[in-house]
């Protein structure tokens, strides 16, 4: 156990050593890189330091040339005017005469006078007859009036008298411009001294010291840099610069002139990546050490446990043999047998209880010392060895067991768990045959139909794509029939629910007996069940199946309550042509039998693409019906009824139109069966009587003559909604009489409860709404049913009109409905009025109203407004005389 911390000590000491030795070998090469960037940069700085002054040489003899050949006539203005001297920092170019007055420049200098005959390096060419370029130290120029470094040189007669200097000042930033594209960084310095000492322009970290005055000129005049012996680089302390930041430096003497060249490389910034990779290894070891102390202590507890655990094993096997004695569990120590390459080749049992024993129907004496060879079969053998070697190679297995046939273990279910113990195996058995026999009871009913004891649909969910991948394998087919009884509603609402789950009992009855063996018949729920036919080589197998279905439906139940005739609506859909999974074959098959039910019912009909696609358009209408209603995408058109003598306006009749954003007006046969439909009739009736009841409000405050506006009601509305009250609330809330509104209803509409339907017309002729027929003649209608709700008026269907003039029966009809109304009290409109002759006819019999395309067109609500300003609408003709009464 002391071994441990020892181990540990040794490793944290070699790993501290080899991080302080990369360390100091990353500074030195830090410094190192420092040092040589620092000479590679002040070379750098140096050749263009050294460019830049040879311009300016080149200029000032230029200028020295023109001058004395031009007698001091030359015009630099013209010269810079032709671009000589295009440097934007060229501050000024000069020539100054002997007197030290400037005679003529770069730049026009206005009314100013100049003066700069006390200036030292004028004095100094005065006085001295060398000719060669000199540099000043940066000064204000009197001229520039900036801060500027002078480069002069001398002019002579030509009997070498002195005639005045050429001068060209720069401002200090054009010697430092290398800086912004040298690599120094945020934080490097430049610089420019003179072998004088004099600085000439420096630029250390964010400043920029244009003279050898301040800080960065004093200290820079004695950096030892100046020296020879220490131009190579050197790390110049914090001491050296303003900002107080050290520095790795070194300098380059200019090429031909008196000046030297100084770069630096800040340290702080230079030796950031060491900085980091230093506080990297220190991290990391000490995050190792803190692991190495941890896996000390750990191995240390580890081996203490250890040992202490090694003596505890035997103690608690044989405690656990012992506890186990009266329980349910059988315990068994086993311990392996190796041949001589050390492979296991058996297992041997040392030691269990007898419930372990009685297992295997022996007592604990007997069965001591068996081996497994011994007690499995030679079959089953090695599926036993398989399993116990698998537990002694990952240390624990556990499982449930079905005996196999011939296994000496007396029960029908184990649960098993083993667990590697030294050079064996520690095996508990448990019985679990009851709790599987209620597994399997549990699983019965969850996939059993408890009124019918067919499979139900968790059961089809398991096993159908288990057989969906049975015949794939086999290259055969699959249908599924999708069966819906027919009318079973109409007998459970009738008779009851007990007679309904007797015809179910039937239905699945019969459903068994006409199909094959191979085939499943499954209960979805409901009145629905689903046939799988398996496995199918023709097609005419499916169609000879489901015609027998179909067929056998055509007949009668005889049950306790009479006999019910119902039929079966049978949708197929077939793998893998038609789905490649349970969910698509049971969706099409649903779309085949819901198309089998449009088409009559009583048949069946395998899926087609078609079919889906017509489902999805109407998936998709009811989508866009339900967003236009959202969004208020309808409008209402006009059309209006005329007297049919006067064409005076009697009344509008609304008609709704959806406008719709792509398709542009939508006419109400396309939208309205599906709005009936699916319910949202609902919504649209009262949007159309809130747009109707609107309008004419707005009519009203227009002061227009309004006339009645009608609206039609669905059947729909009258059993699902409330008409009474939504016509009431709406014309209390727009202020209107009720007799500016009239109702009209098909014939249809009267056909449901009767009781309610006439309360409710009731109510509605109480409150003043007079109510219309609409499409009469199209219906089941009784002259009771006329008589009995007392309806204001009856419009004719349009096919009545149209036959008027075509045939003698058609005006017999005619008349036959006008009598039958006048004597009911009814005035009679007749609808789909197109022809001149139309209107004769009508007029002959004496009808009271017409309306249609003779009269107008349903117009929108900005031209009704015309209609009622102009009141009469018939066109101008002498109207046709009545016949005697």
């Amino acid at each position: 156990m002391a071994t441990w911390p020892a181990i540990c000590l040794l490793v944290c000491g070699a790993l501290w050593i080899a991080i302080a030795y990369k360390l100091d070998d990353e500074r030195r090469s830090a410094e190192e890189s420092a040092l040589n960037e620092a000479k590679s940069l002040s070379q750098a700085y140096a050749d263009y330091a050294t460019r830049t002054v040879e311009q300016i040489d080149q200029l000032t003899l230029l200028v020295r040339y023109q001058s004395e050949r031009s007698r001091q006539s030359l015009k630099l203005e013209e010269l810079s005017e032709q671009g000589a001297f295009s440097v934007i920092h060229y501050a000024l170019v000069a020539v100054i005469s002997a007197e030290g007055i400037p005679i003529t420049t770069n730049r026009p200098l206005g009314p100013i006078s100049i003066q700069v005959s006390d200036r030292e390096y004028f004095t100094s060419h005065r006085d001295d007859l060398s000719r060669h370029l000199r540099i000043g130290t940066p000064s204000l120029g009197r001229i520039s009036q900036k801060k500027i470094i002078q480069f002069t040189r001398r002019l002579e007669k030509p009997n070498g008298e002195f005639d005045g200097i050429v001068l060209v000042s720069i401002e200090p930033a054009y010697l430092t411009a290398f800086y912004e594209g040298s690599g120094l960084g945020r934080l490097g310095m430049l610089a420019i001294l003179g072998t004088d000492g004099e600085v000439r322009v420096a630029k250390v970290g964010l400043s920029e010291k244009g003279d050898s005055s301040g800080a960065a000129g004093n200290t820079l005049r004695a950096v030892p840099l100046l020296d020879d012996a220490h131009r190579n680089g050197m790390l110049l302390g914090a001491q050296w610069f303003p900002d107080a930041r050290a520095r790795y430096a070194a300098s380059t003497p200019l090429h031909k002139y008196p000046l030297v060249a100084m770069a630096g490389v800040a340290q702080e910034e230079h030796f950031a990546r060491y900085a980091q990779t230093r506080h990297n290894y220190l991290q990391t070891g000490i995050s190792a050490t803190i692991l190495l102390v941890l896996l000390g202590a750990a191995a240390t507890v580890w081996s203490a446990r250890h040992a202490w655990q090694h003596r505890q094993q035997v103690e608690v096997q044989e405690a656990y043999r012992l506890a186990t004695e009266g329980g349910n569990e059988g315990f068994y120590m086993l311990r392996a047998l190796r041949d001589r390459s050390g492979v296991v080749v058996d297992f041997e049992v040392v030691d269990c209880n007898e419930r372990g024993a009685w297992f295997y129907g022996r007592s604990r004496e007997q069965f001591v010392g068996s081996r497994s060879s011994v007690l499995n079969a030679p079959s089953y053998f090695p599926v036993v060895m398989d399993t116990y070697c698998g537990a002694m190679q990952s240390g624990f297995y556990e499982d449930e067991m079905k005996i196999p046939p011939g296994s000496p273990i007396i029960v029908e279910w184990v649960h098993r768990r083993l667990v590697r113990s030294g050079t064996g195996l520690a095996i508990t058995f448990r019985d679990i045959s009851q709790i599987k026999a209620h597994e399997r009871e549990l699983s019965r009913m969850a996939n059993e139909d408890a009124l019918t004891f067919l499979p139900n649909r968790n059961w089809l969910k398991q096993h159908l794509p288990d057989m969906l991948v049975t015949v794939d394998a086999a290259n055969c087919m699959l249908a599924l029939l999708f069966v819906d009884l027919d009318n079973f509603k109409n007998v459970n609402d009738t008779h009851g629910h007990s007679a309904g789950d007797e015809l179910l009992r039937a239905a699945a009855h019969r459903l068994k007996s006409v199909v094959r063996p191979s085939d499943h018949v499954v209960r979805l729920g409901g009145d629905e069940f689903t046939v799988i036919l398996q496995p199918i080589v023709h097609h005419g197998e499916i169609a000879a199946v489901a015609a027998r279905i179909a067929d056998a439906f055509h007949h009668p139940f005889d049950l306790a309550r009479g006999k019910h005739m119902i039929g079966a609506s049978i949708g197929i859909s077939v793998f893998p042509r038609d789905g490649h999974d349970a969910e698509a074959l049971l969706k099409n098959a649903d779309i085949a039998m819901y198309q089998t039910k449009s088409d009559g019912k009583g048949a069946f009909r395998f899926y087609e693409h078609s079919l889906a696609e017509r489902l999805q358009a109407r998936l998709n209408m009811e989508r866009a019906l339900h967003q236009a209603l959202e969004q208020n995408q309808f409008v209402l058109h006009y059309q209006p009824r005329v007297d049919s003598m006067t064409g005076e306006l009697r009344s509008l009749e609304a008609l709704v139109r959806w406008n719709h954003p792509d398709l542009g007006l939508v006419p109400p046969l396309s939208f309205i069966p599906l709005a009936e439909e699916t319910g949202m009739i609902l919504r649209l009736g009262d949007l159309v009587l809130e747009q109707a009841c609107a309008q004419i409000a707005r009519w009203k405050q227009l002061h227009l003559p309004v006339v009645p506006v009608s609206i039609n009601v669905s059947p729909y509305q009258f059993n699902h909604g409330d008409i009474r009250r939504t016509f009431a609330a709406c014309l209390k809330r727009h202020d209107l009489e009720a007799t500016l509104v009239e109702i009209e209803i098909t014939e249809s509409s009267m056909m449901g409860e009767q009781a309610e339907v006439s309360a409710e017309l009731t109510a509605l002729r109480a409150m003043g709404i007079k109510l219309l027929v609409d499409d009469f003649g199209t219906g089941f209608s009784s002259l009771s049913q006329l008589q009995r709700l007392d309806m204001d008026g009856l419009k004719v269907d349009r096919a009545f009109t149209s036959e008027l003039v075509k045939k003698p029966e058609g005006e017999v009809f005619f008349r036959a409905i006008m009598s039958m109304a006048h004597a009911l009290g009814m005035h009679v409109v007749a609808e789909g009025v197109e022809t001149e002759e139309q209107l004769h006819a009508l007029r002959a019999l004496a009808c009271d109203e017409i309306q249609g395309y003779f009269i107008s067109r349903p117009v929108p609500s900005a031209e009704a407004e015309l209609l009622l300003q102009k009141r009469f609408l018939l066109p101008a003709h002498p109207r046709a005389a009545l016949p005697a009464t």
